[in-house]
């Protein structure tokens, strides 16, 4: 009677050390913390921003020349409203590069998410079948892997031009799919590895000896334990296609203006010399993109050395 009275207390009070141990092993790893703060900054900037556009009356794409613009025509540093300054066209720099953050975001998070999708499936099926499905898979990556980003995405966006220079689908989407095209590569390379050395483990060979059916082995034995790695990968390539977007947007093959994207902001600074009179055109969305990226793979890189076994052998 003493004992079953007991059991419950015992239950109550173990979870509590347990908790406070994982809080102190994150607050002592300084990546993990810096990663988190910075990538935290990110999100809350991008989710904030109609808040703020609304809160200074200035959305990412008005223009207020007589407020922003000296009698040359330049824009201004600060002031009138305007933290970040103007741009050339009277538009508020601050509530551009926290609108940039959504659409930096809106595009990485669903290329890398739809990237790791198919690089699982295809990692999967050659790893676990092997034989000719993972030749024929692996010369498939290989193929994908020798096509020149740059050129298929200039070509891509060639062919989706229209009459009188309208798209025939969203640019959103049509770079969402050409850096999920070039990233499922990287997927299926780490799948089919992880999934060639877990076939030879005790559990698995257990499963397909005790009759299990190729989907339930991939589905109950394979896919919850390369799982975690998958995840810490998505995380690592994240900022990768994130550069990738800018880069495409800096070279006017990405998000079309008057849409704010970081690359394209970072290209109009350049283009115009404005930035030699207003630093902050050029310096607002380099800034954010470097914060972003710095954010994501000081948190990649901790998740990875903390939970991925390979990373710590």
């Amino acid at each position: 009677m003493t004992d079953l009275l007991l059991k419950p207390a015992v239950a109550v009070d173990v979870p509590a050390p347990r908790r406070r141990g994982r809080l102190y092993a994150y607050l002592r790893d300084p990546g993990l913390v810096t990663g988190s703060a910075l990538v935290g900054f990110v999100l809350l900037a991008a989710l904030t921003a109609p808040v703020i556009a609304a809160i200074v009356g200035h959305g990412p794409n008005e223009q207020f020349p007589d407020e922003t613009l000296d009698a040359a025509g330049l824009p201004i540093t600060g002031g009138h409203g305007f933290l970040l300054g103007a741009d050339g066209s009277g538009r508020d720099v601050l509530i551009r590069t926290l609108y940039g953050a959504r659409v930096s975001l809106a595009i990485g998070v669903p290329a890398t998410t739809i990237a790791m999708a198919v690089g699982v499936v295809v990692g999967l099926a050659g790893g676990y079948f092997g034989g000719r499905i993972d030749a024929v898979l692996s010369e498939v990556t290989n193929i994908a892997l020798a096509f020149p980003f740059l050129v298929t995405a200039l070509s891509v966006v060639t062919i989706n031009r229209g009459t009188a220079g309208t798209t025939l689908v969203d640019p959103i989407v049509v770079v969402i799919g050409i850096i999920a095209l070039f990233s499922w590569t990287y997927f299926a390379r780490l799948v089919r590895n992880s999934v060639i050395e877990m076939k030879s483990r005790p559990f698995v060979l257990a499963a397909i000896g005790a009759g299990s059916s190729p989907a339930r082995v991939i589905r109950r034995e394979i896919l919850p334990n390369i799982a975690p790695t998958v995840v810490i990968y998505w995380a690592v390539q994240l900022p990768i296609n994130i550069i990738a977007e800018a880069s495409l947007s800096y070279l006017g093959v990405g998000i079309r203006p008057p849409t704010p994207s970081w690359g394209t902001m970072i290209a109009n600074a350049q283009d115009s010399a404005l930035y030699q009179t207003q630093p902050l055109m050029l310096v607002a969305p380099a800034g954010a993109l470097f914060i972003t990226v710095l954010g994501f793979n000081l948190l990649s890189t901790a998740l990875r050395n903390r939970f991925d076994p390979s990373a710590q052998r």
